[in-house]
C-alpha cells in the first residue's frame, strides 16, 4: 500500500510568487482609484459651484439684478484681488446656510482644496486655501475684480481686473462665456485638480485646469491662461482666441 504524503504550506518561490502577482495588482489598481478619487472631487467641486452660482443669482434677483458689490470691498484690495472674497457673506443665506463664514460651510469647501501658493511671496502651502479666514473659509472666488482701485501698469492696463463686480446679469453680454464664480486657483492661476511642481519664484501655471462656473449657470473644466512672460495673474487680461471663458462681463 502507497502512502501518500501531504505537503502543508507554500515553498518560498511560491510565496515570491504570490506576492509578486499582489504588487503587480496593486500598481495596476492605484491609478484607477487615483482617478476615480480625482472625478468624484471634481463632480463634487462642480455641484458646490452650480449652487453658489445660484444663490448669486437669487442674490441678484432681490437687488435689481444686480450682482454683489461693496462701496468699499471687504479687506480693500485684498478682498477684491484676484478672487473677490468679499462676496460670501452676502450670498450664503441664499444657499440655506446661515450665521458668520466659517470651516462647517462645506459647500464652499473643494475637496481638491489641499494646499495653495501665498501671494506674493510665492510660498507653497500645504493646508487648504478655504481653512483660511482671510478667504473667509472659501474655496471659490467671484469675478468681482473689476471692484479692484488698484490695477496693475503695463499693456493689460485696458482688461486689468475684468469681472462683474455690480453689473447687471441682464448686461452680460456673453453669459455663456463670462466667469461668475470660479476655484481659488483660477484666477492666478494653478490646478487643485491636477498639480504639478512650481516654476523657481512662481505661483503660475499656463493652462492649468480648473472648475468655472459661468453667468449662465454652466459649469466646465478648462484650461486657464497665463501669459508666462509677464508677472501677472490670469485674472488680470482676458484670454486670447481658443479659451473657452473671459473675465470682462461686457
Amino acid at each position: 500500500m502507497k502512502r501518500t504524503s501531504l505537503r502543508l504550506g507554500f515553498t518560498l518561490i511560491e510565496l515570491l510568487v504570490v506576492i509578486a502577482i499582489i504588487a503587480i495588482l496593486a500598481a495596476l489598481l492605484l491609478p484607477a482609484l487615483s482617478s476615480a478619487k480625482a472625478r468624484a472631487q471634481r463632480t463634487t467641486c462642480s455641484s458646490n459651484l452650480k449652487q453658489i452660482n445660484l444663490a448669486l443669482h437669487l442674490y441678484a434677483g432681490d437687488n435689481s439684478d444686480t450682482l454683489p458689490a461693496m462701496t468699499t470691498p471687504a479687506l480693500g484690495f485684498v478682498g477684491t484681488n484676484h478672487w473677490a472674497i468679499f462676496y460670501k457673506p452676502m450670498v450664503m443665506k441664499y444657499a440655506g446656510l446661515q450665521g458668520a463664514p466659517s470651516l462647517q460651510d462645506k459647500l464652499f469647501a473643494c475637496p481638491a482644496d489641499t494646499f495653495y501658493y501665498e501671494w506674493p511671496t510665492t510660498t507653497y502651502k500645504g493646508e487648504s486655501f478655504c481653512g483660511q479666514s482671510i478667504t473667509y473659509y472659501s474655496s471659490y472666488g467671484f469675478s468681482g475684480m473689476n471692484a479692484s482701485t488698484n490695477p496693475p501698469p503695463g499693456i493689460f492696463e485696458e482688461d486689468a481686473y475684468g469681472g462683474v463686480f455690480g453689473l447687471k446679469l441682464a448686461s452680460i453680454k456673453n453669459p455663456a462665456k463670462t466667469v461668475l464664480v470660479a476655484e481659488a486657483s483660477t484666477f492666478f492661476p494653478w490646478s487643485w485638480h491636477e498639480p504639478k511642481p512650481m516654476p523657481a519664484g512662481l505661483c503660475q501655471f499656463k493652462d492649468a485646469k480648473n472648475l468655472v462656473s459661468f453667468v449662465d449657470g454652466h459649469v466646465s473644466y478648462i484650461k486657464i491662461y497665463w501669459d508666462s512672460g509677464f508677472f501677472v495673474n490670469a485674472c488680470n487680461y482676458n484670454p486670447p482666441a481658443g479659451y473657452e471663458y473671459q473675465w470682462r462681463g461686457d
